[in-house]
């Protein structure tokens, strides 16, 4: 089992930045490839961002990527996801997600779609106000 716990999120305006954490427990976090999700009101989860288990290799959604980040801490158990530039279609509820499958053990796999994770985290709330 995985337990994944997310914080950081929050109401900011257009222009601002926050940094979402995921802080991971339960089996060995560097073997996770660890992905961002998020999902409006009315709209279906989507690909923000994902990270190999190594941090060698990070992956975006195209209205996230020059503005988003990803990266991890594997003595930490931690990945984050900082967001500059925040717009309001930013909005969204955002979930992290671990994929503990065998592929995940190569130094430079990640994936990108919802069912290729196995847990997930419950969420925090990011509002970006014009």
């Amino acid at each position: 089992q995985v337990q994944l716990v997310e914080s950081g999120g929050g109401l900011v305006q257009a222009g601002d930045s926050l940094r979402l954490s995921c802080a991971a427990s339960g089996r060995t976090f560097s073997n996770y490839v660890m992905g961002w999700f998020r999902q409006a009101p009315g709209k279906e989860r989507e690909f923000v961002a994902a990270i190999s288990w190594s941090g060698a290799r990070t992956y975006y959604a195209d209205s996230v990527k020059g503005r988003f980040t990803n990266s991890r801490d594997n003595a930490k158990n931690t990945v984050y996801l900082q967001m500059n530039s925040l717009k309001p279609e930013d909005t969204a509820l955002y979930y992290c997600a671990a994929d503990i499958s065998s592929q995940a053990s190569s130094r430079y796999y990640v994936r990108t779609d919802v069912l290729g994770y196995e847990y997930w985290g419950q969420g925090t709330q990011v509002t970006v106000s014009s």
